[in-house]
């Protein structure tokens, strides 16, 4: 994939790739620790969720305005990575309250805002020379798979430190147990639910519990507590971000240097800077929803997760939620890849075939491993979105390219409206598969669960609308924004997925309000009046991307 790439984009690949890890590592279990930790409902974790979301890319404008004024965007990118460290420092920290860990999220925001876009507008620099030019759609796909790699690995790092901590102090881990701690505590439990907590509180401790009154909190925080942890390997991975960038940051271009030099362009003529900011604004107003829907993942899918989805699995679908059986996967498909890749040597597809021949065997190996029915926690979901970048990355860069020698490839724009397309048919999988369910209300231990083929699915169709739409976004942003407005238009580009992530909250308070079906009907709807709008404003939109 790195092919004819000049070796800069590696810089930028792996400064993100450790960021992301640790932001994914966070993101996956955030409303889980919000809810756990301070007895938060869907509702008021939904909105704490939302906010920080929509600060991490509404405050890439203020990073942009920076980067774009002074002209130094590896400075402020590496202010941005200092501040992020600082943040996670502050969210590891254990026993404080909830305003401090809102604190500690607005200032990793701020980081954030200062690296993300800044980042992009540096890669997309990178691209504006002509001899790299026609590869910028597939440099910004290599990119946003370094965001995937580290995303993959993130949740599996976050569930094994939260199971270490909580078994480490002698118990199991239970994800009911909190909601029903806090009933307990609040005086709101039902006589059914304290039969609940007592029977689950016997199961997760070494001894039967005697008095609920002090085992009650001493659990609560040993449970919270082992998030904090998960927050603190979180930070850990910005250090190898860290690394990477001030070792590497001087093979990354100096846009201050080329406009002394002349070797860039400063300014366009005002009509064109006009229609190229219309353009832009026109794709942000869409993108808007799609941030809206897709980054339910976090929030409502999570609580779906949770609430209505099955709790263990046999060992065929184990395969994809233990991260040894899921890397055996993907070194064997990317053994396959190349192996079948007409333009390696003979003997690289002989070694290509030997990894494919390894992750057959090694997959084989875990499947007879596993036991009949393996318990797994909510969060594991998380990686499937990663995985299926990683592994669907090459396949769609290797479409593109098909399509680009028998110039059949579809524009960028037309690629992110491909992709909102694809977004309504995932949510409508979800919502078909959850047309029985009773409503968050109604809820007990014993309700009807759904397997987990629905979200998987849900999660493949999504990673494919993401594909289409998310790197190709940043691309079109890079590609079509005037040179002195690069970062500013980075920042809008994540200033609209801000604003998306604002009506996260929707979701959340839809769920424990209406049936389930109904909460992904509305981003269906969402996503096809989207989609529509996108096609209906084609024409101008391909006529400023065009190189």
């Amino acid at each position: 994939m790195f092919k004819g790439h000049p070796k800069s984009l590696y810089v930028a690949f792996f400064a993100n790739m450790g960021e992301r890890f640790g932001f994914y590592t966070m993101m996956g279990i955030l409303v889980y620790y919000l809810t756990a930790k301070y007895g938060l409902t869907p509702t008021k974790a939904g909105v704490i969720y939302s906010v920080f979301y929509a600060s991490i890319y509404g405050l890439a404008l203020v990073g942009g305005i920076f980067a774009d004024r002074t002209k130094n965007y590896k400075g402020v990118i590496f202010v941005g990575l200092l501040t992020m460290l600082l943040g996670y420092v502050l969210m590891s920290i254990p026993g404080l309250g909830l305003a401090f860990t809102v604190t500690a999220l607005f200032v990793i925001a701020f980081g954030n805002g200062l690296f993300k876009g800044n980042l992009q507008a540096v890669v997309g620099q990178i691209y504006d020379d002509k001899k790299y030019a026609h590869l910028r759609d597939s440099a910004f796909s290599v990119f946003y798979m370094g965001i995937n790699v580290g995303a993959l690995f993130a949740p599996h790092a976050a569930a094994g430190i939260i199971n270490w901590f909580i078994n480490k102090q002698g118990y199991l881990r239970n994800d009911i147990l909190p909601s029903l701690i806090h009933k307990f505590q609040d005086g709101t439990i039902t006589a059914k639910e304290t039969d609940d907590l007592q029977r689950i509180a016997n199961e997760v401790s070494p001894a039967p519990v005697t008095d609920l009154v002090s085992w009650a909190p001493h659990y609560l925080t040993i449970y919270s507590d082992g998030f904090n942890w998960a927050f603190g390997v979180a930070g850990l991975t910005m250090v190898f971000s860290f690394l990477v960038y001030v070792f590497f940051k001087k093979m990354l271009p100096d846009v201050k240097k080329q406009e002394e030099t002349g070797q860039r362009v400063v300014e366009l003529p005002k009509e064109e800077t006009r229609q190229r900011l219309t353009a832009l604004f026109l794709v942000f107003a869409v993108v808007i929803f799609f941030w809206m829907s897709f980054h339910q993942n976090g929030l409502t899918m999570s609580f779906f997760a949770r609430d209505y989805t099955v709790q263990q699995v046999g060992p065929f679908a184990y395969l994809f939620f233990n991260l040894w059986s899921l890397l055996a996967m993907i070194v064997g498909f990317y053994g396959f890849l190349n192996m079948i890749d007409k333009n390696n040597s003979v003997k690289n597809r002989m070694i290509a075939a030997l990894f494919f021949i390894a992750g057959i065997f090694a997959t084989v190996y875990f499947y007879n491993s596993f036991d009949k029915v393996n318990p797994f926690s909510p969060e594991l979901f998380q990686p499937f979105n990663p995985s299926f970048i990683v592994i669907l990355t090459p396949v769609v860069v290797g479409l593109f390219a098909w399509w680009r020698k028998r110039n059949m490839e579809p524009s960028t724009p037309r690629k992110i409206g491909i992709g909102m397309l694809l977004t309504s048919v995932a949510f409508f999988v979800l919502l078909f598969g959850s047309l029985n369910l009773v409503p968050f209300a109604d809820l007990t231990p014993e309700s009807p669960r759904v397997g987990v083929g629905w979200l998987i699915s849900t999660y493949f169709i999504l990673t494919v609308a993401e594909l289409f739409l998310s790197p190709m976004g940043i691309s079109f942003v890079s590609k079509v924004s005037p040179p002195k407005y690069q970062g500013v238009m980075q920042g809008a580009w994540l200033g609209a997925t801000a604003v998306g992530n604002l009506f996260l909250g929707i979701g959340s308070y839809l769920y424990e309000r209406v049936q389930i079906w109904q909460v992904w009907l509305v981003f269906v709807i969402l996503t096809l009046i989207s989609a529509g709008f996108i096609f209906s404003i084609m024409k101008k939109l391909d006529k400023v991307s065009k190189d």
